[in-house]
């Protein structure tokens, strides 16, 4: 017989989750001086490092820990395919939404269509990887509330790309990335709250096993491990960075 799955959120988690998102955020915003280069053509380098920062620490990564903090009465696993298709997607969006605005940051038209380049990788982001989470059973879906949480995505993501790019002050950009971050939590967990899980299993706690899947248990694991990755590869490129700008300063006084 069919029943409801009784879910509840781990506190701690959850503001775990909501740093992940503030912190990948300020990163990529901070990064995003660099997307141009001085003559306005593409630094391609910096753009994938901002997309890493924000699509795969500040979304992907803080999706998942978000869904390690959600308890669920019955037994989950994750499709690694899905989760990494999900990772490139975030990736591959919030970096088209950067570079998008980056070449006119002034340009309205410039800024909406990057905000829902944004918006809509957060929420695809998050769809997918919730098309990867097996129970034994399914879930129901509100649209009504799927849509306001599409909405929230792009609209909070549009105004935190207009703060980035037109403002300089430390205290902004700040403000941009703690907005960046409240949108991509509250898309995604006002995205959970349009999913009821129906269990149709007579065991609530057979995990579902199959090739590519792992466990909710062993989830915690694999994200902080791609997380853990992810920055490393920002580390470099921000090091490289420094190591250019020094030398070049360096070149300058002794010219």
């Amino acid at each position: 017989m069919d029943s409801t799955v009784v879910s509840e959120y781990r506190p701690h988690l959850v503001a775990i989750s909501f740093s992940l998102a503030f912190i990948g955020s300020l990163i990529a915003l901070m990064i995003t001086r660099r997307i141009r280069h001085k003559d306005g053509t593409l630094n391609r380098t910096a753009a994938l490092t901002a997309g890493v920062a924000l699509g795969g620490i500040g979304v992907w990564s803080m999706h998942f820990v978000g869904m390690v903090a959600l308890r669920l009465d019955v037994a989950s696993s994750y499709g690694m395919v899905e989760s990494a298709v999900s990772l490139v997607a975030a990736v591959a969006c919030t970096s088209a939404a950067l570079i998008v605005v980056s070449g006119a940051p002034r340009e309205v038209p410039r800024i909406l269509v990057a905000g829902l380049l944004l918006g809509l990788g957060v929420a695809g982001m998050h769809y997918l990887g919730m098309y990867g989470m097996k129970i034994g059973g399914y879930i129901r879906w509100d649209l009504g509330i799927v849509a306001l949480s599409v909405l929230i995505a792009v609209a909070a993501g549009t105004a935190a790309l207009w703060l980035a790019f037109n403002t300089r002050s430390l205290a902004s950009r700040l403000g941009a990335a703690l907005l960046m971050a409240i949108a991509v939590c509250t898309m995604h967990y006002t995205g959970m709250g349009a999913a009821e899980f129906i269990c149709t299993t007579p065991n609530r706690f057979a995990t579902v096993q199959g090739t590519g899947l792992v466990s909710a248990l062993g989830l915690g694991s694999v994200v902080a491990a791609c997380a853990f990755a992810m920055a490393v590869l920002i580390s470099v490129d921000l090091y490289a960075q420094w190591m250019q700008r020094s030398i070049g300063q360096q070149r300058r006084r002794t010219a």
